[in-house]
């Protein structure tokens, strides 16, 4: 055996059926698409949702709710993240940079300071929003806050 008379095995290669060549060939006149409708036209594509003509589902559903467009999102970071992040680096500062180096945000999300948890040294704390409680938390521990 050589590469020379290599065949594919008696049956695994069929024939591609030619349709639209006449009536001799058994697949002329309509090529196999059926009699009118627009699934026997050239270039058409079912849209999106299409149920036969029936009511399509989107459509059958009411329609609630709305996107606030100017919707700010931050990432929420708790007093006791901070306080367990500045014990293990022995920080006096945390901001964005720390958070950022530590993998807690992204490059370009928001952050706000949440107050669950509890600090136990004074901090400076620097990020874009702050809750009410985180505020007070922060500064009745001797830290100070920093809003960019």
């Amino acid at each position: 055996m050589d590469l020379s008379n290599l065949q594919p095995a008696v049956g695994s290669v069929k024939r591609k059926t030619r349709i639209g060549r006449g009536p001799g060939s058994g697949k002329g006149g309509t090529s196999t698409r059926g009699h009118k409708g627009a699934k026997s036209r050239s270039g058409y594509s079912r849209k999106i949702g299409f149920e036969g003509g029936q009511m399509p589902l989107q459509r059958r559903l009411p329609k609630f709710g709305f996107k606030n467009i100017n919707r700010v999102a931050y990432k929420a970071i708790n007093l006791d993240l901070i306080d367990a992040l500045a014990e293990a680096k022995n920080l006096q500062k945390i901001g964005l940079d720390e958070l950022r180096a530590a993998g807690y945000v992204n490059r370009n999300q928001l952050v706000k300071i949440l107050a669950n948890g509890a600090v136990k040294r004074a901090l400076t704390v620097e990020a874009n929003a702050f809750s009410a409680a985180a505020q007070a938390a922060i500064e009745a521990a001797g830290g100070s806050i920093n809003k960019i």
